[in-house]
């Protein structure tokens, strides 16, 4: 693991990625993933047009050309390399990671299956509301 500080009054060496203007990628990096994502979808529209051709001049579909392979490719490494370079920083899968500044007492709250919307309140109430 990279750490970007400076350990026993040596200077580590800082990465890039812990730069804090590179929290939200460089043009390069968005320019990367416009162009993947435009490679991706002009790719599709000539596998269709493709598709379409072999129709019209009643050919059996084999395989996509060459062509429309290599860009899809291309353009889905493009696409991959941009949107990793642009989302900065990923967190740790390991569970210990996030369960380490967890106490006890809240290891085992899960806010999101709290449930206030529910029939019980009619049990307590008053009758009037129907």
């Amino acid at each position: 693991m990279i750490n970007c500080h400076n350990v026993s009054n040596l200077l580590v060496v800082k990465p890039a990625i812990c730069h804090p203007k590179n929290t939200m990628g460089s043009s390069v990096d968005k320019f990367f993933v416009t162009i993947g994502l435009l490679a991706l979808v002009h790719a599709a529209y000539s596998a269709a047009q493709h598709r379409a051709y072999l129709r019209l001049t009643e050919q059996e579909f084999t395989t996509l050309p060459i062509d429309i392979l290599l860009q899809t490719v291309v353009g889905l490494l493009l696409a991959c390399i941009g949107i990793v370079r642009v989302v900065g920083h990923f967190r740790e899968i390991r569970a210990v990671a996030d369960m380490e500044n967890r106490t006890w007492d809240t290891i085992n709250v899960r806010a999101s299956f709290y449930g206030f919307n529910h029939r019980g309140k009619m049990l307590f109430s008053d009758g009037e509301d129907g």
